[in-house]
């Protein structure tokens, strides 16, 4: 392991940061961070204290690694040959990593995250993954999720009808924290296995606990030596002076940089490493997203263009040696004048270290920031306008009507006012940048390959046109991540969401033993897309829509040729 830290461009801010370094060791923030004391991000113990267990995660996981590594000889041993993983956020992040990061090794189980309400997405995933080859491993910490809920019913309900209750129950395993209604209702169907969790660790730091394990274990994953690599991040993260400490001292970096304007952090890794950006963006977004602040992660392939010099960017570079290409994006990064952190990883399965580095860090920013890292008060307002709108649905078999302001056959634009076309209502939308600002583009449609690469032209497009960093991602995923960050940072982003209509759409059953169904997958999916556009707005958040009548990808790749 290797976690030395080589950073570039920072003298501008020496002298601020020399300044927290002090502060820390002046204040003893170190060592009162291990004691688990609430007052280091604030003085009314609110979601604090009782979510730093992640801090001993590490070294709690060892005797539990008999317990992982045992379950997944059973799975394998029963004939299964693939697992989905239905989880949202900090439940499914860590394992998605995993799958796309170390794959399944030849003693391995094939692993998948279902986070995607979308029809099609569920539909693929029941068309792939045949019944009695397939365990479903429902994760959820507090066990009523409305989307794993609903995976969980719509699954169970589909293999209790084709292999009868007992096969079912015996095809099901849940993490879930002790207590919740997952745990019960897992217990009265008679899952095969149910995992406790530690309520002490939120989701986003829960890689070390049983919903990163688990599934690392049933993937195959060397657990012994990636649990290694953590608890010797530990020890190094255990330094009392800030300047020893590569935790301390990059969470310091990334606060001090934040403060001073640069709060967007933008991420370049080799790319075997690249889906590792997907969890620090989660993590780093949700935690110090809030209170009118925030650290925007921008996660960039190693071989996307360079952009003009910025002046509220810094680059964070985690690479495997010898990697020629990051290092050219690393150079020109120092060359623009941007401050330029990088890592080295000599293998992979260092990863284990750069989990807990950056769970570390990202605690340490939130100290240096002034709030407080572990609560996500923002997300909820998105899950209530939500379930508000399922609930108008429900009644009224229909969503509230939404006028569109420039239309044509195969797309729909809403916007603030009467276009005379895309381009006009996208001119409309970037006059509202502000400074510093950033645009954010929300898929609520099938992730795919295609799609990703079609939203991937599309922001690169909108930066190069405006100059302003562009990020996409997937609803709802995002919702439960950087979703936290858009409502709760001072206001600098607007938001383009994309929507599309559902060929093929599938009831969500009212219980995992099947029957009646109040909504489809496909309306959830518009419910949730609604319910946070309902929430940017009543933020003040500048939002745009397009709606895509046929196929999305189509649809974005046209949108593309009108706008530029």
């Amino acid at each position: 392991m290797s976690l030395s830290i080589s950073a570039s461009n920072l003298e501008p801010y020496g002298e601020a940061i020399s300044r927290e370094q002090l502060r820390f060791d002046r204040d003893g923030i170190i060592g009162r961070i291990w004691k688990h004391d609430p007052t280091v991000w604030k003085t009314e113990d609110v979601e604090i204290s009782n979510r730093l267990g992640w801090l001993e995660a590490p070294a709690a996981a060892v005797p539990f690694l008999e317990e992982a590594e045992s379950f997944a000889a059973e799975i394998k041993n029963a004939c299964f040959s693939r697992v989905l993983l239905c989880g949202m956020g900090g439940s499914s992040l860590a394992p998605e990593v995993f799958s796309r990061i170390f794959g399944p090794p030849a003693d391995g189980l094939s692993l998948e995250v279902l986070d995607s309400t979308d029809p099609a997405a569920v539909l693929r995933c029941a068309r792939t993954l045949p019944e009695g080859k397939t365990l479903f491993l429902i994760s959820s910490k507090s066990g009523t999720t409305l989307e794993t809920a609903s995976f969980m019913n719509y699954f169970h309900a589909r293999t209790r009808e084709r292999l009868g209750p007992a096969p079912a129950a015996a095809s099901f395993a849940a993490i879930t924290d002790p207590g919740s209604f997952l745990e019960s209702e897992a217990r009265r169907l008679g899952f095969r296995r149910i995992f406790p969790g530690n309520p002490d660790i939120g989701g986003r730091f829960s890689v070390f606990s049983p919903f990163g394990l688990v599934p690392a274990a049933l993937l195959g994953l060397p657990l012994r030596a990636f649990l290694s690599e953590a608890r010797e991040a530990v020890g190094t993260c255990r330094r009392l002076r800030a300047g020893e400490n590569p935790g301390a001292n990059l969470g310091i970096i990334l606060g001090t940089l934040a403060r001073a304007g640069r709060d967007k952090a933008v991420f370049l890794m080799s790319a075997p490493l690249q889906d590792f950006g997907a969890w620090v963006e989660q993590l780093l977004a949700e935690s110090t997203g809030k209170e009118g602040q925030g650290i925007l992660p921008i996660v960039r392939p190693t071989a996307a263009p360079s952009s003009q010099p910025a002046g509220d960017r810094l680059t964070v570079a985690i690479g495997l040696a010898g990697d020629a290409a990051l290092a050219e994006s690393v150079n020109k990064a120092r060359e623009r004048g941007e401050p330029v952190i990088s890592m080295t990883l000599e293998d992979p399965i260092e990863l284990g270290a750069q989990f807990f580095l950056w769970e570390f860090a990202t605690a340490v920013a939130g100290t240096v920031l002034g709030i407080n890292p572990f609560d996500q008060p923002n997300v909820a307002l998105s899950k209530k306008k939500t379930e508000a709108a399922l609930n108008v649905f429900m009644k009224s078999r229909t969503f509230p009507e939404e006028s569109s302001t420039w239309e044509e056959e195969t797309l729909a634009f809403y916007g603030e006012k009467r276009e005379v076309g895309l381009r006009s209502g996208f001119r409309t939308l970037f006059n509202k940048f502000r400074d510093g600002g950033y645009a954010a583009i929300q898929a609520f449609l099938p992730p795919s390959p295609e799609t990703t690469e079609a939203l991937r032209t599309l922001a690169g497009r909108i930066e190069t046109r405006t100059g302003r960093p562009v990020v996409f991602d997937y609803g709802p995923r995002f919702l439960h991540s950087t979703g936290q960050l858009h409502k709760g940072d001072g206001g600098a982003g607007i938001f383009i969401q994309l929507t599309g209509v559902h060929p093929k759409d599938t009831a969500v059953p009212s219980s995992p033993e099947g029957g009646g169904s109040a909504y489809s997958f496909g309306n959830l999916i518009d419910a949730q897309a609604l319910g946070d556009r309902q929430a940017l707005r009543e933020k003040g958040r500048p939002v745009a829509r397009i709606h895509f009548k046929q196929d999305p990808v189509e649809g974005i790749s046209k949108a593309v040729e009108r706008l530029f």
